[in-house]
């Protein structure tokens, strides 16, 4: 599945032409109703977890047989939204099923304690006159939603976040586009066997208070190798941040698990610009992996497109906070009138406790096209989570153009990282970091530290951009019979770390 053809599509939906008025009937409850409370889920995961997996039933034929150019062809018409006409603060949409979704996800609302499914009704979309017949039958159902709210003018109600497929949801905050994804779980993620994808199969959305700019969404999480109960607290903004409680219950030995995993695309910047003949100056969703580790240290990778699968692992002990960064900000960096790759969301990932040992953990695919999400980063413990055991954590994600909290005395941060051949052999390797009120005027002043597993490198010289206002660090990279290398460089200043330490593996191209 790409998900990015899928972005394509509801994309699509949205530029095409509202149908003309007809009565319909809207996103209708079920009459039954069952008590709902916070254990719920909780409770429903646990008793799913000590029976076999058992795969849901597939939707039929007709709808997963439907071609990308049919599935553009029915679309939820929004006057049909959950809360619609109402005083409630939020509307919910759905989406079809069919195409890259072939089992359908059951949708509950919860409302005084009871919940009541939402029933699948074919009369909520609009199509076109080329969508083709399809059968209906009980194992219909939506195959996401996507929320909506009041984010800048009253009366018109925006998307801010999105749950479909597997266990992917996106989120922006407002004025920005859709970019990265995050996951409820990462299983086997570049193990040789394969990676195992679960699937969010049921939501509870918590009817919301009038007035609030929070919404609680519940999940259930089903995998052959585990279940799990999720509790999402999501309130929009400027910076979008979801709360997230999740219990994860093991039905197998799980020796590779990911935690908070998120999914994005990188295809090339300044480091590797001459691979791809291309008029834009980098095309990425992220550009830097930015982790802020439990010895305080502040560290920045750029992201690369390797020519071969790589997997880096940054071993740590209660990481502070981790995520995707798109640093780059001005359309200039992009120079793409239509992705408009400068206004996607950055996100940082916040711990609410201790998690231990383990590793941040990033995999990056080789890929030639932008449509391929071929970055991956998580949380992976070091110690398995054994069959029968269960795993409870939380962590707050953070949606928006610049998204980190809760880390002091933020050192200067990576602007840009560029690399290119020189006549004499070798490569030049530029970093510009920001400028900031106590960034010294004498530059001198600035104490290099650089270290390289391979290969020379020279001292070093720092000097200050004219254009960013902030210093510049270059360095000569003699390579040698080397095949890779591993960099790290950092800004001192009075004996006290000035800039983030920078990271960096270079391989032969």
């Amino acid at each position: 599945m790409l998900r990015r053809d899928v972005l394509k599509s509801l994309a699509a939906l949205a530029a095409l032409p509202a149908a003309a008025w007809a009565e319909e009937p809207g996103l209708q409850l079920a009459a039954e109703a069952t008590a709902f409370d916070q254990d719920s889920v909780l409770d429903r995961a646990r008793a799913l977890a000590r029976a076999p997996f058992t795969p849901r039933p597939q939707i039929p034929e007709s709808w997963r047989n439907l071609t990308y150019d049919q599935y553009r062809k029915i679309w939820f018409d929004a006057r049909n939204a959950l809360w619609e006409n109402s005083d409630a603060p939020q509307r919910v949409d759905v989406f079809p099923p069919g195409l890259y979704f072939p089992q359908a996800v059951a949708l509950h609302v919860v409302e005084d304690g009871q919940s009541r499914p939402v029933r699948f009704d074919i009369g909520v979309f609009d199509t076109t006159d080329k969508f083709p017949d399809v059968d209906l039958d009980e194992t219909l159902g939506y195959s996401g939603l996507r929320l909506r709210a009041e984010l800048e003018t009253s009366g018109i109600f925006q998307e801010y976040a999105v749950f479909q497929g597997a266990s992917y949801f996106r989120g922006i905050g407002t004025g920005e586009i859709y970019g990265l994804s995050a996951r409820g779980l990462a299983l086997k993620t570049g193990d040789p066997m394969g990676e195992e994808f679960p699937d969010f199969t049921a939501f509870w959305l918590e009817t919301p208070t009038p007035g609030s700019d929070s919404i609680v969404l519940h999940a259930l999480l089903d995998s052959p190798s585990c279940t799990g109960a999720y509790r999402f607290e999501i309130t929009h903004g400027a910076v979008l941040e979801m709360q997230v409680e999740a219990h994860v219950f093991a039905r197998t030995d799980i020796t590779h698990l990911g935690i908070a995993p998120l999914t994005s695309m990188f295809l090339f910047d300044d480091t590797m610009r001459q691979r791809f003949s291309d008029f834009r100056p980098a095309v990425h969703d992220s550009d830097g992996l930015l982790i802020h580790n439990g010895a305080g240290e502040v560290i920045w990778r750029p992201l690369a497109n390797p020519a071969a699968l790589q997997i880096s692992a940054f071993a740590d002990n209660n990481p502070r906070g981790f995520g995707l960064m798109q640093r780059k900000r001005k359309f200039s960096d992009f120079n793409d009138l239509e992705a408009l790759y400068h206004k996607r969301p950055a996100v940082w990932i916040t711990p609410g406790e201790d998690w231990g040992k383990g590793a941040v953990t990033l995999v990056e695919i080789p890929a030639d096209l932008e449509i391929y999400d071929n970055i991956v980063a998580y949380w992976r413990p070091s110690a398995p989570l054994k069959a029968g055991s269960q795993r409870q954590m939380s962590y707050t994600l953070h949606w928006g153009a610049d998204p980190v909290v809760d880390v002091p005395d933020m050192p200067l941060k990576v602007l840009n990282t560029a690399m290119g051949g020189r006549p004499e052999g070798g490569q030049i390797i530029a970093i510009d970091f920001e400028d900031a009120a106590h960034v010294p005027d004498d530059l001198s002043a600035v104490e290099i530290i650089l270290r390289s597993s391979a290969g020379d490198t020279s001292f070093g010289i720092v000097q200050r951009n004219p254009e960013t206002g902030g210093p510049r660090l270059a360095f000569t990279f003699e390579p040698g019979e080397a095949t890779l290398a591993e960099f790290r460089a950092q800004l001192r200043l009075n004996g006290a770390p000035f800039s983030e330490v920078w990271l960096y593996r270079w391989t032969a191209s």
